[in-house]
Formats: structure tokens, sequence, C-alpha cells
């Protein structure tokens, strides 16, 4: 019997029993989401994916393009050039989705309740993203440099 179940289905049977078990709390916490104001949520669902279609993709689309116009190091898909483009599109990338993510709080706009909730100063915030940013961005040089000290030395014929 398992072994016909695995041969209909592809996979063993805990499988099946993960996915519905994460399919019941996903659905869950649908039903809790929504249970309050379930027309603001669906005006943010939406909205968010307007705003990511018709303005985020063109943005990071065209700053991808003008980073590889930027970056001619050798042939058009060298691996070289690959390389230095995914060691600034990384670090960019990451600093972009905490910008994101904390932009009450890197901007000064978060109101006095939050100092109040966690006794923190909001005006840490930017200079600590800006610190990690520069982290991010100093890491993924030397990352680069090691790389492409490392493949140097690789291309050197042996004598």
């Amino acid at each position: 019997m398992k072994r016909l179940f695995h041969v209909l289905y592809g996979e063993p049977w805990w499988h099946l029993v993960a996915l519905l078990a994460s399919f019941a709390l996903c659905g869950y916490a649908l039903a809790q989401l929504l249970a309050g104001d379930w027309w603001g949520v669906v005006q943010w669902a939406v909205g968010a994916a307007v705003i990511h279609d018709l303005v985020a993709v063109p943005l990071y689309g065209s700053a991808d393009w003008l980073l590889h116009r930027a970056v001619r190091a050798g042939r058009p898909r060298s691996p070289r050039r690959i390389a230095v483009v995914n060691h600034i599109r990384i670090p960019a990338f990451v600093s972009l989705i905490l910008l994101l993510v904390y932009w009450p709080l890197i901007s000064m706009d978060s109101s006095a309740q939050f100092r109040t909730a966690t006794l923190l100063d909001p005006g840490v915030f930017r200079s600590r993203w800006l610190a990690v940013t520069g982290v991010l961005f100093g890491l993924s040089g030397l990352h680069l440099a090691f790389r492409l000290w490392r493949d140097r030395d690789d291309s050197k014929p042996t004598t």
C-alpha cells in the first residue's frame, strides 16, 4: 500500500501530511486575518501587487540594466562581469529590503508609541542602517576581491 501511494503521489506519505498541515495553518491564519477588517486586507494586497508590478519592477529592472551597463568587464556575459554585478546586486537588495521594512524608524517618522512600547530611541536606526549597508558592501567587496585574486592565480600557467 505504501509503495502504491508513493508511485501514485510521487512522494512519501509524510510529505502529503506536512503539506496538508501547512495548508491548514495558512487557512487558520487567513481566517484570523480576514476576521477583522477584511476589506482593508484586500485593498492592501491588491495595492501592493499593483505598486510592485507598475512601479517596483520597472525601477529595479532599470537599475539592473544600468548596473550591467556601468560594469563593462570583458564580454557581455563573462563570469567576471556577472560576479561583479552580483557582488553589487546582493548587498543592495538586502539593504533596500531593510530600508523598506524599517522605513518609519529610519525616516524618524515613528510615533511616540514606539518609544513607550520598546524604550528605544528611534533616532539610532538611520545610523545603524547605514552601518549595516556599509558592512554589507564592504564584505561583498572583500569577497569579490578574494574571488578575483583567486581566479587570477588559477589562470596563470604552471611551470
